[in-house]
């Protein structure tokens, strides 16, 4: 097992935690106001989608030389990773609003109720389960084939975000009431952090690169973007950035 494998799932589960909180909100919106069945029923059909994507498209990976499919999915990587980066470090420095799911969950509520007398509502509120878990899923698929396929530790990575989808099931069920308590920005900046820590460490070795320390590399390479991330929002927050 290399020195990938622990940052492989802790980046999987973390931004599969993010990605199902989401998803999870509008479901139980969807649930107290529609009824479980077109809100569990959209998710599952969303799910089942996914899962034939990735058991129709998976295997193709495997043909691809490694080296272009790191350099690709390092690219890939460091472009996702940024865009999560780029708006968490925003989040930091009061430019823009953190992420509200008390707030999301009260936008769907409203949305559900106010079809409520529209014969097709339970149909719209399944397609709205439906599109959230499918729009988030389609992340989590990426991420955990993304941070995987490159070292062969897509099982990891998939265990990583199985393990995130448990953990918000079981809690949810439990409560029946938004996850607002989530550090949702602390998540999405730790995210990117990894991802583009990865998706570099990956860009290299796809062209050739020998990595200083080996696997161990994306250590430091975590810790110059959290530096330059911990500046960007100092230099956001005093206005000298836009």
């Amino acid at each position: 097992m290399t020195l990938t494998a622990l940052p492989t799932v802790t980046a999987a589960f973390l931004a599969s935690l993010v990605e199902v909180v989401e998803a999870y909100t509008i479901i139980l919106a969807v649930g107290l106001t529609r009824g479980w069945r077109p809100a569990l029923g959209g998710a599952a059909a969303a799910l089942a989608l996914l899962i034939a994507v990735v058991a129709v498209f998976g295997p193709l990976l495997t043909l691809v030389p490694i080296h272009a499919l790191q350099f690709v999915v390092g690219v890939l990587l460091i472009l996702f990773g940024m865009r999560w980066l780029r708006k968490a470090i925003l989040r930091s420095a009061g430019w823009i609003p953190l992420h509200d799911e008390l707030a999301e969950f009260a936008k769907e509520t409203r949305e559900m109720q106010a079809i409520a007398s529209d014969r097709r509502a339970d149909w719209i509120g399944g397609i709205a389960a439906f599109k959230a878990v499918l729009l988030e899923g389609v992340e989590v698929v990426f991420i955990v084939i993304a941070t995987g396929t490159a070292h062969g530790l897509t099982l990891a990575a998939s265990l990583g975000a199985l393990a995130a989808v448990v953990l918000v099931g079981a809690v949810g069920l439990a409560l029946h009431r938004p996850l607002a308590q989530v550090p949702e920005n602390t998540l999405k900046f730790t995210v990117g952090l990894m991802l583009t820590a990865f998706g570099t460490f990956w860009t290299g070795e796809g062209l050739g690169a020998d990595w200083p320390g080996a696997d161990a590399a994306l250590v430091w390479l975590f810790a110059i973007y959290l530096v330059f991330a911990l500046t960007a929002v100092r230099l956001c927050r005093k206005g000298a950035i836009a």
